[in-house]
């Protein structure tokens, strides 16, 4: 835009704030909030353009009554991951634009570990000339470890050029946690990219001095605090408090005892890994203040949590508040119950009306490439000899929670074989290396998925996205993976050798160029078979699948490698 045209656009903004000429747009006599003090002030909202002009007593060439209604910034979610909402960006925009949801900050490493650079600009070329604005924390940890496969390996020098893109603003999580700790070079050369800048962090359980050192090295929030206490002392060491309510780790109502009026403004919300069904039915953003509502805590706080904190964690100054010269980034809602928005506005243009999007877009700009490059798939991969007498360490799900504990266990054996025990509910995990480097395949056992019969498969594996197959016989899991390895990624259920629902996610194996509704629709089937095979109510059995293989959570993981004890961080034998 040239100086003169900024000018002139200038002239016109404070002409209508001034009250001397009429805002393109003015909303009449809402109750709008002031994220800065926490009030509701009764008044207009006068737009000129894409800008806020003014609050106050307003004229406008249109007009739009909101008397009786809450008018506040458009909501923003401080770090998810867009692919562990199985669909494309542009499908994940018109949800979260329903849901007043106007900007996200967004960690690409789903795609990253599966296509490296490519992977990130794909997304970057998605997320343009969209009413939703994506603004990227680039990968730190492309693999998250040494302890499994991904299919890239980004070092410093791979990511500094991406640091040039206006909407690449640092680092994502940091989930090298030991490494930064102890400064390990790798690391510390990809934290002296952003020196001074920003670096999200993911730290779980890391407290008293080894915190001290994390932050030091250069890193600036977390979002991995499961109690009030972790969350304190981060705050405390001036971590920006990312309070998560995701899929899979709900831990937003044990976070909140934590947040005071001396330390919210350095809190912000993070859906972080939300699968598509939640995001339908329940919401992203506006669900997690609703959550914090219909528990007591004061709306202004964790509306001001949803936007303005955001905004300035991220060092974006011109929005997250409803303030003269400010982004036009507005929701209407009826009351301060139920945040579902009747009216959004994005860059002063009405995105949302009645609950009805005006936006539409195909979901993807480019087609996807297949990356499943995986070829060998056999039976004896899954052969487990038993040491009889030996216990076996076993991967325990905790539920409601991404957090695993380990388990010894004898294992049940037949014909000197390790096999599924339905009975104790301990099953074979396995993961195959998906990305044509190696041909590994891991293998271990799981309790706590319920499963009965059958097995469960999904390309979905944090975060170095390998094939993961869950099941009670070899069987129905070597027909899940073949199924997979043949569409090119994606979920599926096997009954009996037979396949009972698939949905393919050719979109590097993690996201499908389908509509919402497809998918929505498959994963409705999946988690109906789930059910059927004996999973329970609590474990959302994907979403829980896919962090099986996650070797930077507590506390036993499956990776290509094998097993995985992250308190040690290390690869561990089977057994005992």
């Amino acid at each position: 835009m040239t100086m003169q045209r900024v000018k002139i656009e200038r002239t016109a903004l404070l002409a209508a704030a001034r009250g001397d000429e009429p805002a393109d747009l003015v909303l009449k006599g809402g109750f709008v909030f002031n994220g800065f003090t926490g009030e509701w002030e009764v008044g207009d909202v006068a737009i000129i353009g894409d800008t806020i002009a003014g609050i106050g007593s307003y004229k406008g060439k249109k007009e739009l009554d909101v008397t009786g209604k809450y008018v506040t910034p458009g909501l923003m979610d401080a770090h998810l991951h867009i692919e562990s909402t199985m669909v494309a960006p542009r499908e994940l925009a018109k949800i979260l634009l329903l849901n007043g949801v106007t900007t996200i900050f967004a960690d690409p490493h789903e795609i990253a570990n599966v296509l490296g650079t490519e992977g990130i600009e794909l997304m970057l070329a998605e997320t343009e000339t969209m009413p939703l604005d994506v603004f990227f924390m680039l990968p730190s940890c492309v693999p998250a470890t040494v302890m499994e496969t991904s299919g890239a390996m980004l070092a410093a020098d791979a990511l500094a050029p991406l640091l040039a893109h206006e909407r690449v603003l640092g680092l994502g999580e940091m989930m090298n946690y030991p490494g930064a700790i102890h400064g390990a070079p790798e690391v510390l050369d990809k934290l002296f990219l952003v020196d001074g800048g920003l670096c999200d962090g993911h730290a779980p359980g890391v407290s008293g001095q080894a915190l001290s050192a994390y932050l030091a090295a250069g890193i600036s929030s977390d979002h991995e605090a499961t109690t009030a206490e972790e969350a304190e002392e981060k705050l405390r060491r001036g971590a920006y408090l990312l309070l998560r309510e995701a899929s899979g780790a709900h831990n937003l109502l044990d976070l909140l005892p934590a947040v005071t009026p001396l330390n919210s403004r350095r809190c912000c919300l993070s859906t972080d890994d939300r699968h598509l069904d939640e995001l339908v039915s329940e919401g992203s953003i506006n669900y997690l203040v609703e959550i914090g509502v219909a528990h007591g805590y004061a709306v202004e706080q964790l509306l001001q949590m949803a936007t303005l904190n955001t905004a300035e964690r991220f060092r974006l100054y011109d929005r997250g508040a409803l303030a003269p010269g400010y982004r036009a980034d507005i929701n209407v809602f009826n009351n301060l119950v139920n945040f579902q928005p009747q009216l959004v506005i994005k860059d002063g243009t009405v995105v949302v009306s009645k609950q009805k999007l005006l936006w539409q877009s195909p979901p993807l700009l480019a087609a996807p490439v297949n990356a499943m490059r995986l070829e060998d798939v056999r039976a004896q991969q899954l052969q487990l000899p038993a040491q009889a007498g030996r216990r076996a360490r076993v991967i325990r799900i905790v539920p409601e929670q991404i957090l695993t504990e380990l388990r010894f266990r004898e294992p049940l054996i037949q014909n000197g074989l390790v096999v599924s025990d339905t009975e104790r509910d301990i099953v074979k995990l396995a993961v195959w290396e998906r990305h044509g480097v190696n041909g590994n395949v891991g293998v271990g056992l799981v309790q706590g998925f319920g499963l009965k019969r059958g097995a469960l498969a999904s390309t979905i594996a944090h975060d170095s996205h390998n094939l993961i197959v869950a099941g009670v016989n070899d069987e129905d899991m070597l027909t899940a993976a073949v199924a997979l390895q043949q569409v090119g990624g994606g979920l599926a259920v096997v009954v009996d050798g037979e396949v009972k629902v698939l949905l393919p996610l050719p979109l590097g194996g993690l996201m499908s160029d389908q509509n919402t509704e497809f998918v929505q629709h498959k994963l409705q089937q999946l988690n109906f078979w789930a059910s059927e095979l004996g999973v329970p109510e609590n474990v959302n059995a994907f979403n829980c699948l896919s962090f099986l293989a996650l070797p930077v959570i507590p506390s036993l993981r499956l990776s290509d490698k094998g097993l995985v004890d992250v308190d040690k961080f290390a690869l561990v034998d089977l057994w005992e």
